[in-house]
């Protein structure tokens, strides 16, 4: 029969617990942004009229910022991906000559 240790894997690695408890710079400046955006969505719930060429329609002001932080993230995340894949695709090819 086997004895199990009532600690985890990583008790007896020096600061492995004090790594997992740290914020990232990322995770704080992802928080900040998601708060003031927050904020400034329940401060601003006014109707505003949009007009884009010939199409003009009423949204409250929150929903349009929603709308267009949500489409601002998904371009950002989009070009980090094309990037990442760039370098990968670099890396390769140096690897093979």
């Amino acid at each position: 029969m086997s004895q199990q240790s009532s600690t985890p894997a990583s008790a007896g690695v020096p600061g492995a617990a004090a790594d997992r408890a740290r914020l990232s710079g990322g995770l704080i400046a992802t928080l900040s942004g998601a708060g003031l955006l927050l904020v400034f969505m329940l401060q601003n719930t006014e109707p505003v009229t949009l007009t884009l060429f010939f199409w003009e329609f009423s949204w409250p002001l929150w929903l349009f910022t929603l709308v267009v932080a949500s489409l601002g993230a998904v371009v950002w995340i989009g070009l980090g991906i094309l990037r990442r894949h760039r370098r990968r695709v670099a890396r390769r090819d140096a690897r093979s000559g």
